[in-house]
């Protein structure tokens, strides 16, 4: 199995009318239900819009908004499936429901940290 990482840019969504959001709110949760039914969901949320902090290696804070910065994460699904395949039909049914072109990436796999969770009892 691996893990790929859906994701769609702050601002994909714009361009819904305040009226359809709620029928956008059902139809995210009913593929993000389909996928824990599935046995593919790992993790999901949306984000807070342009409320990042970057935290420099001296411990600096540096609080958002970044104009700057063109693109950022507007939110997220994380699926642990068996095929990139796979992967992008869970991203089509993402991509119908919040109305916006989704992005797939493969996380790079970590035995060692797999590992770290196996030993604390939860999932690797």
């Amino acid at each position: 199995m691996a893990r790929y990482l859906i994701s769609f840019n702050d601002g994909a969504m714009d361009h819904i009318p305040d009226e359809d959001w709620p029928d956008v709110g059902k139809a995210a949760h009913a593929v993000t239900q389909e996928a824990v039914n599935a046995g593919v969901f790992v993790f999901g949320a949306g984000l807070q819009r342009q409320r990042a902090s970057v935290v420099a290696t001296d411990g600096l804070v540096t609080d958002g908004p970044y104009p700057e910065t063109k693109e950022v994460i507007g939110g997220f699904m994380v699926v642990d499936v068996a095929a990139r395949e796979e992967a992008l039909a869970w991203a089509a049914k993402i991509a119908v429901a919040c109305r916006c072109a989704q992005e797939v990436r493969q996380l790079m796999p970590d035995p060692e940290t797999d590992e770290m969770l196996r030993q604390a009892g939860r999932r690797g």
